[in-house]
Parts: C-alpha cells; structure tokens; sequence
C-alpha cells in the first residue's frame, strides 16, 4: 500500500536533523512566537522544508505538513522524515498522518514540555502522546524518541519563555 521507507536514520543523523529543529525554534522564539520548530527531511537525507511555530493554532508541524502536503506526491511523503524539538501535539500528529508523513522524529515528549509550561495559557497541553494518535490510524507511522542527551540544548529557549 505504501512505499518502502529508508532505513532508520543513525544516532547522529537524527542529531543533527534536531539540531536543525532546535535552531528554527530557536528563530520563531526571536520573532516573540514559541519557541517550536521543525524540519523535513528527504528520502536522500536533504532538508526539504523548515518551519517554526507561527501561533497558537498554526503549529510548526501542522504547517509544515500543510506546505508538504501541497507540494509533494504522498508517495513520496512516505519516505520522508518530519524532525521536530518536542512530540507532535495531537492536531500536529494529526497533520502528519495526513500528510502521510512516513516518520517522525522528536526531542522531548510533550509531558517534558508540561512540566515546563504547567498551566499557562499560552500553551494549553493535551496529554495524548502521539504514538496513541498514530496507532488509532489505520498506517503505520514510525515514531522516534525522545532523545533526552538533547534535554538541556532543546529547553534552552523554552526556559526563558515561558512564565515560571
């Protein structure tokens, strides 16, 4: 039904692909958004598209997906890999199964996040982890993560900004 996907990317592939994401968070949070970001990433290993948080609705990864979605064939989707610093939210999980993004590859789990945020207004978190979305569906979605040894590099502009 869908293509094969490539192999799981190594130790330092996803590293450095996260380290991608943590740098476009890091972007959206100097333009005053939160500090959200991700990459996607080709089946030969190219950054395709970046994209940081752009509001409360239009997440990184929903966007992202979005863009994908109308520029590339789902088949190739499959094979391509969405990097993000924190686990897609549900909305965002969401949008990458749509998409039919084949995997996805996140820092920190939104639970991390939580504990950060506790109860601000500005970053209500649901919790639902994203492998429960991914498993209600009927495709397989390889998920990856979290990569705690980039705990302290991916909460860097999360613990600046939010209320404490």
């Amino acid at each position: 039904m869908f293509p094969q996907r490539n192999p799981k990317p190594s130790t330092e592939e996803a590293h450095r692909c996260l380290r991608l994401a943590i740098e476009v968070a890091h972007q959206a949070k100097l333009k005053g958004r939160h500090p959200f970001g991700c990459v996607l990433v080709g089946p030969s290993g190219e950054v395709l598209l970046e994209q940081g948080n752009i509001d409360t609705l239009n997440h990184a990864e929903s966007t992202i997906c979005r863009t994908a979605w109308k520029k590339y064939e789902t088949s190739f989707l499959w094979r391509c890999t969405l990097y993000t610093n924190f686990e897609p939210c549900c909305m965002c999980a969401g949008s990458c199964y749509w998409a039919n993004v084949g995997r996805v590859v996140y820092g920190l789990e939104e639970s991390a996040l939580l504990e950060l945020t506790g109860d601000d207004s500005e970053n209500m978190t649901m919790n639902m982890p994203s492998r429960k979305v991914f498993d209600s569906g009927q495709k397989a979605i390889e998920v990856l993560g979290p990569y705690e040894e980039l705990r302290a590099e991916i909460l860097e502009d999360h613990r600046s900004f939010w209320k404490q």
